[in-house]
């Protein structure tokens, strides 16, 4: 079958999910994964043979890039050395080389995990055969336990460290082309993959909103003592007559406890002034303006100019991560409606778009922590007041209004803003990883067709809740996080994949492997790391005109 072929076979199933279609889903509602077009894609048993790679297109300028990725903010990552030189003037070298020492840790933290393993699995000269079983079982028990409870040693990143961040005169490619293990060991991963993606509906064994590794999203494990010296940190910081909030978004950027998350996202937002005299009033005042708005615009919904905008509301709310039980619930649903309502009446620049109901959840969630303790994920809201439900309700409309304001031109007419970022990211995966960029025109995928979701929802549809959680830490710790950082992760992101990206011979394949990425057991440490190899990109390319020069 021909490469062309393929490609008619999958759009003709997904034809839903294409970008710029007529019914304007753009894939945004609908699982990341077609089981039924697996299935038989795996009957066929026929791959292409290679394609012939196609005249590379001409490279825009930079002054087309830079015209649409303003200059980031020079913020730390997650260690305090890099933190602590946010504030100073540095040259590309020394701040790469601090985000390279992140990810080296990162490699020698996992190395030494691994090694610890090896050690408590390996059997004792004095045990009989029938103890060594014993002692097995065991292990398997308490594995399975600590993967329910998400305490879990984490999957091989692939960001190796390297001695320098230049060669032959130009960037380096990503940390993730650094040599990979052994045969055994690839052959090991590739079947893992492969189970992944033969059952995408499968109940994942932890939770998706919070494990008890990560701290700082949910649970209440004992917190080592550099993570109460933070906690420490943002009390002191938030405590004061006036939060210094360019402190704080140093602090956040490397991601933000659970206990002071509510009160932070609501100061980095913009939603509450710095002052803490004037909070409350603050407070009273726009929960008592969204409600009015509740009032005088809900019941319209069903009006003749409202009542499509509505039904499509409807149809999505019960889509929202549906394999999370506090989302399936009545009242949140009810929730959700009222809020994505409100925003598309009173922005009819663009209305409702699908993939904005996405964009609710992570402020739902993280201000319903504000009044709860225990776990989030299967939490029965109707247990909580009703005046703190109602906190939660318009908090999180005004949050997320603040987000949308900063990326609206997304969901405009024919969406440019969506538009501008793939084109951007094109750009920057082949100055930073020619190989993986070759290899998708090889097989004629279009950035497009993979990439919209990632920018129209924020890479939530790729990554578990907990850690968009902690993504958006970093995202509202930069200024233009959300619109411009996200350019940068989302290239990091995908050269992540890089080993599995080039094992894939054909459209379908690819197509398959970047709708459905096995990023379920993530948690904080991984994406700490996304986050360190962002923050290398995006210091080396916004503030380089002459790496985007062939």
């Amino acid at each position: 079958m021909s490469t062309d072929g393929n490609k008619k076979q999958f759009w003709k199933r997904n034809a839903a999910k294409v970008p710029g279609s007529i019914q304007h889903v753009y894939g945004a509602q609908h699982p990341p994964f077609d089981p039924l077009l697996h299935a038989n894609l795996i009957k066929a048993g026929n791959k292409p043979p290679p394609a012939t790679p196609g005249k590379p297109k001409k490279a825009t300028t930079f002054q087309e890039f830079e015209s649409i990725t303003s200059d980031a903010w020079d913020v730390g990552d997650d260690d305090d050395e890099l933190l602590a030189m946010a504030a100073q003037n540095l040259n590309i070298e020394v701040v790469m080389e601090t985000a390279n020492k992140v990810i080296e840790n990162h490699s020698k933290q996992q190395e030494r995990q691994r090694q610890d393993d090896t050690t408590e699995l390996e059997p004792r000269e004095e045990d009989t055969q029938e103890e060594v079983a014993e002692d097995e079982e065991e292990d398997e028990e308490e594995e399975e336990y600590r993967v329910g409870e998400g305490d879990v040693t984490s999957p091989e990143v692939s960001f190796a460290s390297q001695s320098s961040p230049y060669t032959d005169g130009r960037l380096v490619k990503s940390h993730s082309e650094a040599p990979i293990g052994s045969p055994k060991d690839a052959a090991g991963e590739r079947a893992a993959l492969h189970r992944q993606r033969s059952l995408p509906h499968r109940q994942p064994v932890i939770p998706l909103v919070a494990r008890m590794a990560d701290q700082n999203t949910s649970g209440t494990p004992a917190m080592t003592e550099r993570e109460a010296s933070r906690l420490d940190k943002f009390k002191q910081l938030l405590a004061g007559p006036n939060t210094d909030l360019e402190e704080l978004r140093k602090l956040s950027w490397s991601g933000i406890p659970r206990q002071v998350r509510p009160i932070t996202w609501k100061l980095l937002s913009g939603y509450l002034p710095a002052n803490a005299e004037r909070r409350d009033s603050v407070l009273q005042r726009k929960r008592q303006e969204y409600f009015g708005f509740i009032q005088q615009y809900y019941d319209s919904r069903n009006d003749e100019h409202h009542q499509d905008t509505y039904r499509q509301i409807h149809i999505d709310i019960p889509r929202t991560n549906p394999l999370i039980p506090l989302f399936q619930q009545a009242s949140v649903q009810e929730i959700f409606e009222r809020i994505l309502f409100i925003w598309a009446i009173r922005h009819p620049a663009s209305g409702y778009v699908q993939g904005i109901n996405d964009l609710v959840t992570p402020f739902f969630v993280v201000y319903v922590f504000e009044y709860i303790e225990e776990e989030v994920e299967n939490f029965d809201v109707s247990s909580l007041q009703e005046e703190a439900l109602r906190n939660i309700e318009a908090d999180s409309f005004w949050c997320m209004s603040k987000l949308l304001d900063g990326i609206q031109d997304n969901y405009t007419f024919a969406q440019p803003g969506i538009q501008r970022k793939v084109k951007a990211l094109e750009e920057l995966v082949s100055r930073i990883d020619e190989s993986v960029h070759r290899h998708m025109q090889q097989y004629e995928v279009e950035y497009l067709q993979f990439a919209f979701r990632w920018m129209n929802n924020l890479l939530m549809r790729e990554l578990p809740l907990r850690c968009t959680i902690r993504l958006w830490d970093t995202y509202q710790a930069e200024p233009e996080g959300f619109s411009h950082f996200h350019l940068y992760v989302c290239a990091a992101f995908l050269v992540r994949w890089r080993k599995e990206i080039l094992e894939e011979r054909d459209f379908q394949g690819l197509m398959i492997l970047l709708q459905n990425l096995p990023t379920m057991h993530w948690g904080n440490e991984e994406v700490s790391v996304l986050l360190a190899e962002a923050y290398r990109l995006k210091f080396a390319f916004a503030d380089a005109p002459n790496h985007y020069k062939r």
